[in-house]
């Protein structure tokens, strides 16, 4: 199919695809919109930036043109659930700009956050609503959304959606749609335990594969330097200061990284800004807006931007540390080099990190060319939560690696005991969370609930509301910290 046209869209859904610009639509679209439009389910890969988003949303808005009827209070005919607040906001804003000569009713519900205006905003019932899980199962649990009327269920960033953090949430979400429905998964990569469980929620699939799974776009410049820890930020103020930097990303792997990361570019007189986690949704909302118009250049940033950011004319990506879940590699570099432009990808690697790029290596299918020799004497890091798909690499669970020889955790020189630290312990779960997999940075209170912790707090619930402490003991507790990477 050369053209939009030939695809039998409405013509009000026509008219908006040209408005934005476009008239040939990519491979992803051309085979993911025909089986929309009839009515079958779809799993869809497709590498970054070709076009995914308007592969499922056109089909969407071309339903509710045919036949709109507005859904029954506190429920929706489609459902689109994003990992996390950024590219759920950055979906609702492709369904306005391709519905605007329609008459759809489009709703967001993220966390971070006031419930009360997601609220009202369903309480007539919208034609499609896009939300994170957990703030999602908030309302649920509330009564203020109800999915026994949704026809179409979507899961962008599919791979995301069916890791382990978020499973026991979107099981829950799932077994309130009625099972006569029309479901979607879309992404860029689709590794083979998380296909096998995106199954459970499709009914003979379409399969439209467009390029190799996991494969980067082409017209990426791949690049690997191989670098001794202590000079990585020497060398990222060079590469990000030279004068073919237009807007850049650079990505680190905590939230504590990114920071420290935004504060050495600052100090060298550069424009960079930080978003993750533990940021508010105001902060980082106003952090985006300032990388979208310009006035910050550099966005220093965890995974949570490898899949929520789509900004026009990003020219370079830089991994200051390399992911440790090599898909994420994928994503990362995907933020450059799209909608037909070119890009730039550069790695630093030291020495403890060469596995993590064995590991990218092997994904891709090649060798990344590479440069330098340093890192030799790097020694592995310590890492605190989120080491692998089930929280570790290394298999103790909490990410962090495990004393060499049997060692004792603290154990000093000689026969002297370790010395107790002066500060009181954090509660493993809120130590987990600081350091929190990128996956589940867009919305974790409602998560909290699924696996059986109070939100914002540490206690196990046992029990609803699991035991009770005193007023007193629960004034002093530290759930507002946690509550802010949600």
């Amino acid at each position: 199919m050369k053209n939009f046209t030939d695809l039998g869209l409405a013509e009000t859904v026509l008219k908006a695809v040209e408005a934005e610009g476009y008239t040939t639509p990519t491979p992803i679209q051309a085979q993911v919109i025909p089986a929309m439009l009839e009515g079958r389910d779809v799993l869809g890969t497709a590498q970054t930036g070709t076009g995914k988003t308007a592969a499922f949303v056109l089909p969407l808005l071309n339903r509710l043109a045919d036949d709109h009827q507005r859904p029954p209070p506190k429920s929706c005919g489609t459902l689109i659930l994003a990992p996390t607040r950024e590219l759920a906001a950055q979906i609702a804003d492709s369904v306005r700009a391709y519905g605007k000569y329609g008459r759809q009713s489009v709703a967001v519900v993220v966390g971070g956050v006031k419930p009360g205006p997601q609220i009202k905003a369903m309480a007539r019932g919208v034609d499609i609503l896009v939300a994170t899980p957990g703030r999602l199962m908030d309302h649920m649990q509330g009564g203020a959304i109800r999915l026994d009327q949704t026809t179409t269920v979507i899961l962008d960033e599919a791979d995301q959606m069916l890791d382990l953090g978020f499973m026991p949430a979107i099981r829950k979400i799932m077994s309130k749609v009625p099972s006569k429905r029309q479901t979607a998964l879309l992404s860029a990569t689709m590794p083979k335990p998380i296909r096998a469980l995106a199954n459970d929620f499709l009914n003979n699939p379409v399969e439209v594969a467009v390029a190799t799974v996991a494969k980067p776009i082409e017209l990426i410049d791949q690049r690997v330097m191989l670098v001794d820890r202590s000079a990585k930020r020497r060398i990222l103020i060079d590469i990000v200061g030279a004068s073919d930097v237009e807007r850049a990303i650079v990505f680190t792997r905590t939230k504590r990284g990114a920071d420290k990361v935004q504060r050495s570019l600052a100090d060298a007189g550069l424009s960079a800004a930080a978003i993750h986690g533990n940021k508010s949704q105001n902060q980082r909302t106003k952090t985006l807006d300032a990388f979208k118009n310009g006035n910050v250049t550099i966005l220093v940033a965890t995974d949570i931007a490898a899949r929520g950011i789509d900004v026009e004319n990003i020219s370079h990506v830089i991994n200051f540390e390399l992911p440790n879940i090599p898909e994420s590699y994928v994503h990362r570099i995907g933020r450059t080099a799209r909608a037909g432009k070119s890009g730039v990808a550069v790695s630093l690697c030291d020495g403890a990190e060469r596995e993590y790029l064995r590991d990218i290596e092997k994904l891709v299918g090649y060798k990344i060319s590479s440069t330098g020799n340093g890192g030799a004497g790097d020694e592995p890091e310590p890492r605190r939560g989120g080491g692998g798909r089930n929280g570790s690499r290394n298999g103790n669970g909490n990410g962090n690696r495990q004393p060499r020889d049997g060692a004792a955790k603290n154990a000093r020189p000689g026969n002297r005991p370790a010395r107790r630290s002066k500060h009181k312990a954090k509660p493993a779960a809120q130590g987990a969370r600081e350091e929190a997999r990128p996956g589940n940075e867009g919305d974790s209170d409602g998560l909290a609930r699924m696996l059986g912790q109070k939100p914002g707090g540490n206690r196990p619930s046992g029990k609803p509301g699991g035991p009770r402490r005193s007023s007193r003991k629960r004034s002093q507790g530290g759930g507002s910290e946690a509550r802010q990477s949600a």
